[in-house]
């Protein structure tokens, strides 16, 4: 076999330090920018107790892949996902989950989904459990960006469980974020005008 000559050795070096400067720059290019989330302070206040956040982490959890009103839409695997989770010290506890779609068509059609899934939530969990009763408030849209809207949703058992709940929806070109916030109690107890205010937050901060 003939020996490489020195001319051939230095070409063959440059064209591999190309190469690798090349593909030590693609992944930069092809990661996607985490969208802004929601901060602890800016959920609704929960009196006496304080509200602490999560890591971004990307992907979808297990309980909203699982979830009767969001999994179907967030579970799919379209787009790419982030969630952020927060708690408080008593029954308060909330997520945001935020996509990343191929395109505003993609982040439309994704949005019609989930308000599809959210108004049809009741009837599922009713049919799974018969002995829950679910009923959903519309609580109507917010002018952020390219919309949001808000709902209510309270379950009731028949042993005398009771839990109420807050999902928004919205959107900013092709990213949408969900808000879902919880605890136990009915409509009374929802802090509906801060959910709002915590929703128009949470879509400015995307982009």
């Amino acid at each position: 076999m003939p020996m490489p000559t020195r001319a051939g050795a230095l070409t063959a070096l440059a064209a591999a330090g190309l190469a690798l400067a090349t593909v030590l720059s693609a992944p930069a290019a092809a990661v996607p920018r985490v969208p802004g989330f929601l901060a602890a302070k800016e959920l609704p206040p929960r009196q006496g107790s304080t509200w602490t956040a999560g890591r971004v982490t990307a992907g979808v959890p297990e309980e909203v892949a699982l979830d009767r009103c969001l999994g179907r839409a967030l579970g799919g695997g379209r787009g790419t996902t982030w969630y952020r989770a927060f708690r408080t010290d008593l029954d308060t506890s909330a997520r945001q989950v935020t996509v990343e779609l191929s395109g505003t068509a993609a982040a439309k059609s994704q949005v019609a989904r989930l308000d599809k899934d959210i108004r049809s939530c009741p009837v599922r969990i009713e049919r799974a459990d018969p002995q829950t009763e679910a009923r959903l408030k519309d609580y109507g849209k917010l002018d952020v960006e390219e919309g949001a809207r808000v709902y209510g949703l309270h379950t009731e058992s028949s042993w005398g469980a009771t839990d109420i709940r807050l999902v928004s929806v919205g959107r900013d070109g092709r990213t949408v974020t969900v808000v879902d916030w919880g605890q136990l109690g009915d409509f009374g107890d929802a802090p509906v005008k801060a959910f709002k205010k915590t929703t128009v937050t949470a879509v400015k901060k995307l982009h």
